[in-house]
Order: structure tokens, then sequence, then C-alpha cells
């Protein structure tokens, strides 16, 4: 199978153009997209739905999850999507996925929700956790909507597996609830405030579970958990908050909507008994600070 992700703006030596879709979230220009549409561009430029094209400054970019906000400088404020809540999308609703494929402007597919906390394996550390429909996206959906029926906004889409390179079935979203913190985050530090736990993981089935000598396959193993952290190797993590987890994509989505510094409750089995656990998150360095880019630069 190839991984397939669009077609992004070209830098290098070598001038190329590509091109993809963007939803406007903030009625002063600010678009959100796929960050693999804009890396390694020159020149970002945006074609609203008025054929009239703007200039976009970069705001910032996030390669782990594959979003990007840029802005746009118009004279009048910009019509926004409403926000939805992926939490709440149900396997087998409708779904309609919105872009520009193939350099088709305006283009609408349909499908229904086929799975929810999708991991396509595609690269350590990427936060993913997408939502599966059966809507058909092409080269150039890349950052575009995925809507409800309500038309309310549930995640963007960002990645088709096929062996061709075009749609064959399948197409991923990133859930427009990550989405929401992601945009916050660069809105306000220019950078993702991504959170850690200080473990890694192993998905729980028969095979692996017969290995650990452990009865059920509910929840998600802890292989390892860094010194300081308030979680053991040998912890199954059966929920983050309120949420329960059976993956570590959904452990990683869950992650994903804090920043560090914040003390979440992680219910976990130990030792055959169920507990919670209080834990802080960190930063990729190991504390608790928010970090800024901006101010590093």
């Amino acid at each position: 199978e190839e991984f397939l992700y669009g077609r992004g703006g070209g830098g290098g030596q070598q001038h190329s153009e590509g091109s993809g879709s963007g939803v406007i979230i903030g009625k002063e220009g600010f678009i959100v997209t796929n960050n693999h549409v804009i890396q390694d561009a020159d020149n970002i430029e945006i074609v609203l739905d008025n054929k009239k094209s703007y200039k976009a400054k970069l705001i910032g970019r996030d390669p782990n999850t594959d979003l990007a906000v840029v802005k746009i400088e118009t004279p009048t404020p910009l019509p926004t999507i409403q926000y939805g809540n992926s939490d709440q999308v149900k396997i087998g609703e409708w779904a309609l996925a919105v872009g520009n494929p193939l350099n088709l402007t305006n283009t609408v597919t349909a499908g229904i929700i086929s799975a929810k906390g999708r991991n396509l394996n595609h690269e350590k550390f990427k936060i993913e956790s997408f939502i599966q429909t059966d809507a058909a996206v092409n080269p150039g959906n890349s950052g575009g909507a995925l809507v409800n029926s309500k038309g309310e906004l549930i995640g963007i889409n960002t990645a088709i597996v096929s062996p061709t390179g075009s749609y064959s079935g399948y197409s991923f979203a990133i859930p427009v609830n990550i989405v929401k913190k992601i945009v916050a985050d660069m809105l306000e530090y220019g950078v993702v405030q991504r959170a850690f736990i200080g473990v890694s993981l192993i998905d729980l089935d028969n095979d692996v579970a017969t290995k650990l000598n452990i009865t059920d396959v509910e929840g998600v193993y802890v292989q390892a958990a860094a010194k300081d952290s308030d979680l053991q190797a040998g912890d199954i993590i059966l929920a983050i908050g309120n949420a329960k987890v059976n993956s570590t994509a959904e452990v990683n989505e869950q992650i994903a909507r804090y920043r560090p510094g914040k003390a979440i409750e992680i219910s976990i089995k130990r030792d055959g008994a169920e507990k919670i656990v209080k834990v802080m998150l960190k930063n990729k360095f190991g504390d608790n600070d928010l970090i800024n880019t901006n101010k590093e630069e």
C-alpha cells in the first residue's frame, strides 16, 4: 500500500505548484489546512469561493497532526464553519467531504463514518486517531472539511490509503476535537503544546495478552514508564479522564487534547485491581512548562 498525502507546495531549486483545500475557522481570515499541503512552500496563495486570490501568512504548523494554520487579509469578515463534536460521531452516520480534488473546485462527496480511532502507523510519534469514511477523497482534498449532516465540521481530510495514489475505498480525517486544540495552540503560542505521559504502550490482542499472561484484552498495556511517572510498566490503561481507551491511537487522541502542566486522572488496572492515578503531563523536554517557539527563535 502507498500512503498518499495529497500534493503540497514545492520548495527547492525546481519550482513547482501544488494544490490542496482549507477550511475558514476565523472571520479574521484564519484558515486551517494540512501541514503537508503548505510545507516547503515558498509562497502560499488562497483562492476563495468568489475566485479572489490572496497571499497567505503561515501562522503555525504541526507535522505530528498534519495540521497548519494560515491567515489572509480581506476587506470584510469571512464566513466561518461551525465546529461539531467528533466524540459524538457515530459509526454508520453520513458524512460529506468538501474540497478541490484533482483541481475540481467546490466538490462534495458523500459517505458514511466507517471507523474511529484509526491508526495508519505512518510514522513514529505522529498523533494518529483518524475518522475513517468511505467518502471519495483524492489528491487536492487534503485540508478540506469533513462535515456531518448538519453541516458542522467533524474533521479535516488528510489521507487516503491506496495502491494507485487515488481514492480506493477509504479516506481519513483528523477529528475536529483535536483540530480545535491544535488551532488554539497555534494562535496563542505559534506552536502546539504537546503533552506526554512518559510511557511506551502496546495494543492488546489475544496473542499479546497470552504472551503477557493477561486474562483479557481490555485497555492498553504499559510496556515501559519513565522513572518519575506515576504509571508503571505492567499497568493497563482503561480510560483517560472519562473517556475509555482500547488502543494506543485512542490514548494519543485523548492526551493530545491537553497541554503540559495539566494533571489528569487515568484509570488503570494494576496487579488485577482497578484504580485511578493522577498524572502530571509534561512537555517534550520532560518538564511542565508551556513552549513558545516564537520566543525561542
